[in-house]
């Protein structure tokens, strides 16, 4: 008996001593993908022989990469990333083919977006004829009663004229109409719409908005910013299933176009209800969390109005709610927007001499909101698009700073797009983020001459450059459905700044360079919203999102940017094609 303990005795201890060199053997020799019980250290992707521009400083070229449950694992050379491959690894050799972190649109309006692309549209209508000839067409499918809603319509295409109700009411006597402008700043209503609405002779206009009028006191139907409330609380409201079809073909779009995440600025806008992002929070994105729809990331901005009801939930659920949504913060409108002649300015428009835009929000109640939300924790984003908005949103949140020490504001201002000089180097000492949108250049380039005078234009429109050397966090985004979701056209507008149909850049010393923009669209968009730890750079431990190019070099990219993207992988997982 003793004799048999000491012989399995020693027999163990040789088999844990076999056991232990073979251990040893295995941590040292990389070559192990045959043994399938090491397979859990190994990784499920391995990207290899790619130009890999990671948007980290710290790594900013790599050839490999190597992904695991979602996240990324490393980043390197080929050779540092070969321990990792297992028997079930999939790896992709891609042949030089650039690699970049998934697109981020730091200003979206995702369900609009998504309920738009069924909708009318307008884009390009080059004449009060085929405006009206489109507007007909589109009736002939509605049943009695039905609204008809559209978008996109730019009046300066045509000359300037603006659109009246008279020149639709013969086609659409009996269907109310509502055709927003590409800007989303006005509206044209029909003569229905304007009746159902209420809206007659005696009504005034409200705080922030106008109803256009004739001499003689009639409505023509239309409508600039918080006017447009008149008639968009009476438009019956989009069902939930409706906008949850929205959510999934938005996404399914912004896949497309090589973007895995999206801060999404809500169907709220001067003219709308204050309570649709709520309804789209709890109707839409918690039940495609909860039913495993969400194909991207989505950080959520809400109407400041709302600021208590946020940061209950803040305090609640801190900012991420899932992988999937994230609490943003807050957003306001200071002004209107150009097209529209309601983006307040320090001078009055070229075009109407007596007109220097709108102020669409108590300054007073805006400064003592935004105090709140800020103390809250919140995030505050302001809309604010001519140089004297811009100017009077940087004072504001100056003055908030200085009630509000040592807390990481990260304040945004939405769309900046004009500027005094002096402006570009506040936004980069305050630590404002500015939240802009490159290819509005492609419409503003050709008009903004026309409407604030060509020095004012050159001196102030878009400023990038200046902002970049002012010290400015830049956060690329689209405005969809304004314009369009392709991050790809937005990086070579900031670059080239060439119009359509022109040769030569728009204010050229405001260029900027490709790693600049890519910045812009990934680690500067997710700082802009406090996801840096988790995306906006492909480096160890954040989630793997990224798209691939057909480009084959680094080189090729600076002088040739594709039009589109090969693939799009989010968590590691190819979502498109």
């Amino acid at each position: 008996m003793a004799f048999g303990r000491r012989l399995a005795t020693s027999v163990s201890a040789a088999a844990a001593v076999a056991i232990l060199a073979i251990f040893v053997f295995l941590l040292l020799n990389p070559s192990r993908k045959h043994l399938g019980w090491v397979r859990d250290s190994a990784a499920d992707l391995v990207l290899r022989n790619a130009t890999i521009y990671t948007s980290d400083a710290s790594i900013p070229f790599a050839e490999a990469m190597a992904v695991r449950n979602g996240r990324i694992l490393r980043v390197g050379s080929d050779a540092s990333v070969q321990d990792l491959i297992g028997e079930r690894t999939r790896e992709m050799n891609l042949e030089g083919k650039v690699v970049l972190p998934g697109f981020i649109d730091s200003h979206v309006h995702l369900i609009f977006g998504g309920l738009q692309i069924g909708h009318l549209k307008l884009h390009g209508t080059k004449s009060k004829e085929d405006f009206v000839m489109k507007i007909e067409a589109a009736v002939k499918d509605k049943i009695l009663g039905e609204w008809v809603f559209g978008g996109g319509w730019n009046n300066d295409i045509w000359g300037g004229e603006l659109p009246a109700a008279s020149w639709i009411d013969d086609i659409t006597s009996d269907n109310p109409v509502c055709l927003t402008r590409m800007d989303g700043h006005m509206s044209l209503v029909n003569s229905l719409a304007l009746k159902i609405a209420g809206i007659t002779n005696s009504s005034l206009d409200p705080f922030g908005g106008k109803i256009y009028k004739t001499i003689n006191g009639e409505p023509t139907g239309l409508l600039i910013d918080s006017a447009m409330k008149l008639v968009h609380t009476v438009i019956p409201e989009v069902s939930a299933n409706d906008r949850r079809k929205a959510l999934i073909k938005a996404s399914n779009y912004a896949l497309m176009k090589g973007v895995t995440t999206v801060v999404d600025m809500g169907r709220y806008f001067p003219g709308a209800p204050v309570d649709n992002s709520w309804q789209d929070l709890s109707d839409v994105y918690k039940w495609a969390d909860s039913s495993g729809k969400m194909l991207i990331r989505v950080c959520l901005f809400f109407p400041l109005q709302t600021w208590l009801r946020l940061s209950d939930l803040f305090k609640d659920k801190g900012r991420s709610l899932s992988q999937w949504i994230y609490i943003g913060g807050v957003k306001a409108f200071a002004d209107g927007s150009l097209g529209s002649n309601s983006a307040l300015f320090h001078e009055p428009y070229e075009d109407d001499p007596h007109n220097y835009g709108l102020q669409v929000s108590n300054f007073d109640w805006l400064l003592n909101a935004t105090l709140a939300s800020d103390k809250a924790g919140l995030q505050v984003a302001v809309h604010a698009i001519g140089d004297k908005a811009n100017d009077m949103v940087l004072d504001l949140f100056s003055s908030v700073k200085s009630v509000n020490e040592d807390i990481d504001h990260r304040f945004r201002i939405e769309h900046a797009q004009h500027l005094v000089p002096k402006a570009t180097s506040r936004f980069g000492a305050q630590g404002v983020i500015a939240s802009v949108q490159p290819d509005h250049i492609l419409d503003d380039a050709i008009f903004a001459e026309i409407k604030i005078g060509k020095n004012r234009a050159q001196r102030g429109s878009y400023l990038f450059r200046s902002l970049l050397i002012g010290g400015a966090k830049l956060a690329f985004g689209s405005d969809w459905p304004v314009a369009d979701i392709d991050p790809l056209r937005s990086i070579k507008t900031a670059m080239t700044r060439i119009p359509p149909g022109e040769e030569t850049a728009w204010i050229p010393n405001e260029s900027i360079e490709l790693d600049d923009a890519l910045n812009a669209y990934t680690i500067g968009a997710a700082y802009g919203c406090f996801m840096e730890k988790e995306i906006g750079s492909l480096s160890a431990g954040k989630y793997a999102d990224f798209v691939i190019l057909p480009a084959s070099t680094w080189e090729e990219l600076k002088t040739s940017l594709p039009s589109s993207v090969s693939a799009t992988f989010v968590n590691g997982m190819q979502a498109y094609p």
